[in-house]
């Protein structure tokens, strides 16, 4: 293919062309373009929003699905989450402002004794970019930590990394103590790492084992749908 036929000129591209044209450019990672894309839309009257959700969110949706099926590696998809959170740092603000709906919350970190965090990172971001509110605790955080989070920011989703099998059982640490502070039902509590299993993650009181940042993403979905679709319990 010619070089000529690369250069396409994105405020040329009317709306549907554009928002396709940034599902392309998430996909390859394109910081830039996804930048200079949501100021046009931003331009053209269109509501942070619907920026958010029919440009960002679909692309990344794209991107988590080739993800999840082997399509695309750690690697880009960190791309495209990059500069998914270069066109989110544009539309915070204006969402705000707005009062747009999120997903839900969501406080994510690894935990105490660990110091990894790519795995954790591409889950935030793609939280993120699915529309949830994600407080990232970063890594190597004691009980405590996520206590103080869990009370100041009241999210609906807890989320745990661990890559070591010898830090793995500090999650149990986590959930035990909130089940001994009678919080354990207040989260949607999600575990996630290399060396953790479904199994783990029944053993030790979790409500789901997500393998990797787009089941990640599936699952809060799931979740956060049951919790606002059941009736209210009595009492």
């Amino acid at each position: 293919m010619s070089d000529e036929g690369d250069d396409i000129v994105l405020g040329e591209l009317d709306d549907d062309e554009l928002v396709q044209q940034m599902h392309d450019d998430l996909y390859d990672g394109l910081r830039d373009e996804i930048v200079e894309a949501v100021h046009i839309l931003l331009d053209r009257g269109w509501q942070p929003y619907d920026v958010l959700t029919r440009a960002l969110v679909e692309g990344m949706r794209i991107v988590g699905i080739d993800f999840r099926d082997g399509i695309l590696f750690v690697p880009e998809v960190l791309l495209a989450a990059n500069a998914m959170k270069a066109g989110m740092g544009i539309l915070k603000p204006l969402l705000i402002e707005t009062g747009a709906p999120r997903l839900g919350r969501m406080v994510i970190g690894t935990v105490k004794g660990d110091i990894h965090d790519i795995g954790k990172n591409l889950v935030s971001m793609m939280m993120e970019g699915a529309g949830f509110e994600v407080i990232d605790l970063g890594i190597n955080n004691p009980v405590e930590t996520y206590l103080e989070a869990l009370e100041r920011e009241q999210p609906d989703i807890l989320g745990m990394s661990a890559l070591l099998t010898t830090t793995m059982p500090y999650m149990k640490v986590v959930i035990d103590t909130l089940v001994e502070k009678g919080l354990r039902e207040d989260y949607i509590v999600l575990v996630g790492g290399a060396p953790l299993n479904e199994e783990f993650g029944r053993a030790i009181g979790a409500d789901a084992y997500c393998r990797d940042a787009a089941v990640a993403v599936e699952t809060a979905k799931e979740f956060m749908a049951r919790k606002h679709n059941q009736p209210v319990a009595a009492g």
